[in-house]
């Protein structure tokens, strides 16, 4: 086992997202490397529509690889990356519908795979991530930023998996209403989805 001295840890380089304005504002300076973050929130309530306008930021600095295990590549998949703008010539976003980790953990050891991968969501691999299926994904990756999406119940990530990652998050993400509340290892803040629908739901007053 290797020690690290105070000169070690600060001369470590880093690998930091880059992020401006808003993503700035409520994510921080966050490290992509072995990190995980997780995005929840009751159904219909916007977590996808924001998790594709993140991603479609996060695409133009890295390639990124979103995995639409539950929705697939079909029609409601294709309506909110229309909702989200998503720019056709964008090679740097990649997706796929449901694959299994095995094939992912193979996908991700190719030279110029993505290093920022989106997971929607977990309810559909929680049999493959329980039992050390997340701790392997996450050591065999440890160059890389997973980003867990999921459904909510009572407050919480559904199932003992979700809320195990949300315990290990970096970054959390809570979606209601079509406004996501960052918290984590950061200060935060509000990101609203669509400001008018948003304005039907929570009143004039959409931050608290």
């Amino acid at each position: 086992m290797r020690t690290y001295t105070v000169k070690n840890i600060l001369d470590r380089t880093l690998k930091i997202l880059v992020l401006t304005g808003i993503w700035l504002d409520i994510f921080g300076k966050p490290e992509r490397n072995g990190k995980m973050w997780i995005i929840y929130g009751e159904e219909k309530n916007g977590k996808t529509w924001f998790s594709i306008l993140l991603a479609q930021f996060l695409s133009l600095s890295e390639k990124i690889l979103y995995i639409s295990a539950e929705e697939g590549l079909g029609l409601s998949f294709q309506d909110v990356c229309k909702r989200a703008n998503l720019d056709e010539k964008n090679k740097n976003f990649q997706a796929y519908g449901y694959v299994t980790l095995e094939d992912l953990k193979a996908h991700l050891k190719r030279r110029y795979a993505p290093k920022i991968i989106f997971i929607d969501n977990v309810t559909v691999y929680v049999e493959e991530l329980k039992n050390g299926g997340l701790q392997s994904l996450m050591k065999d990756n440890p160059d890389k930023l997973f980003i867990f999406i999921a459904h909510e119940d009572r407050g919480e990530p559904y199932t003992a998996t979700a809320k195990m990652i949300k315990r290990l998050a970096d970054r959390i993400v809570r979606v209601q209403g079509l406004v996501a509340t960052v918290g984590g290892r950061t200060k935060g803040g509000q990101f609203v989805v669509d400001q008018e629908k948003a304005m039907i739901l929570h009143g004039s007053n959409i931050i608290n």
